[in-house]
């Protein structure tokens, strides 16, 4: 089983950045791709981004289109969302995500394996 922990997260002011990470245990077919999702209280699991390992395919929410970054380190087996022009919107629990899949990277349903999360809050 592939294990995910994600760090990073914190309290942050709008406008302001933070830089999450996803220690993965394993880079296998389980993990071709990484992805970040983000969760409120009473809200469904959305997409934020998600990327391969070698970057060939990368995509995207619209919400954080232009703001967040994701990107991969294959040396130190962790992927990496850089938020910067963070919102209150933004404020929810980030969980990183694994697939077998490099197809529908941004549905939810196509990851397998799923991390703890990590909480940002942005004030306002």
């Amino acid at each position: 089983q592939v294990q995910l922990v994600e760090s990073g997260g914190g309290l942050v002011q709008a406008g302001g950045s933070l830089r999450l990470s996803c220690l993965t245990s394993q880079r296998t077919f389980k993990t071709y791709t990484m992805g970040w999702f983000r969760q409120s209280p009473g809200a469904e699991r959305e997409f934020v981004a998600a990327t391969t390992w070698n970057g060939e395919r990368k995509l995207y929410a619209d919400a954080v289109k232009g703001r967040f970054t994701i990107s991969s380190d294959s040396a130190k087996n962790t992927v990496y969302l850089e938020m910067n022009s963070l919102k209150p919107e933004d404020t929810a629990l980030y969980l990183c995500a694994a697939s077998a899949t490099r197809l529908q990277i941004g549905i939810k349903a196509r990851y397998n394996d799923w991390g703890q999360g990590t909480q940002v809050t942005v004030s306002s």
